[in-house]
């Protein structure tokens, strides 16, 4: 899992409510066996009309927005189906953090699990950070996982704050097995422990 400290890059503000996983990475991308190009179905339908061109309209179509590394969006975003083909899709295509007022759990669940980094803020709080980067000229923001703060261009900050255990992970980009295996020496050493005090509960040795 790559490591996250600190990202600094476009913010593109998306700020429609309740943006499912089908929006964010349609069913027709999940066909394939490998993640290799997800970045293509990210948000298709919005970037793209039927005819395949692009749409002016889309945000991350336009030119100041381009590349963007940061989104800003709105309540209960990730909802829907678990698709982490969606965080794969938005990590492919060059986005480290989102940063909205609330996510759906199994979305950000599977953030977490491949290193995107999820902040939330209060409404109020959004409607600061969204109004800076609502503006191509100052649109560029810094997410600080070290100093827990997000960085205006206007030099001013917003705090935020990362459940302890979720930051440590990300600094590190350590992922749920890389954590467990951290902890290898103590889980083998209860596993001794344990089958000496219930040998009859240790498993059968196969026969060669």
């Amino acid at each position: 899992m790559q490591v996250f400290t600190s990202v600094t890059g476009v913010a593109a503000p998306f700020l429609r409510a309740n943006v499912d996983t089908d929006v964010i990475m349609p069913k027709q991308f999940l066909k394939g066996i490998t993640r290799e190009d997800l970045a293509r179905g990210l948000f298709y339908d919005l970037r793209f009309d039927a005819s395949g061109a692009e749409r002016a309209d889309f945000v991350l179509n336009q030119p100041g927005y381009r590349g963007a590394s940061i989104l800003v969006v709105g309540p209960n975003f990730g909802c829907g189906s678990s698709r982490e083909h969606a965080v794969w899709g938005l990590e492919q295509s060059g986005i480290r953090a989102i940063v909205g007022t609330q996510f759906a759990s199994i979305f950000s669940d599977n953030c977490a699990a491949n290193g995107l980094l999820l902040v939330s803020l209060a409404p109020t709080e959004i409607e600061r950070v969204a109004a800076a980067c609502a503006d191509p000229k100052s649109n560029t923001l810094t997410v600080d996982l070290l100093a827990e703060r997000i960085g205006l261009a206007d030099g001013t900050s917003v705090p935020f704050a990362i459940e302890p255990r979720l930051r440590a992970q990300l600094l590190t980009g350590q992922d749920a097995i890389a954590t467990t295996l951290a902890a290898r020496a103590d889980i083998e050493a209860f596993e001794r422990r344990h089958f000496e005090r219930a040998p009859w509960l240790r498993p059968p040795t196969p026969r060669p």
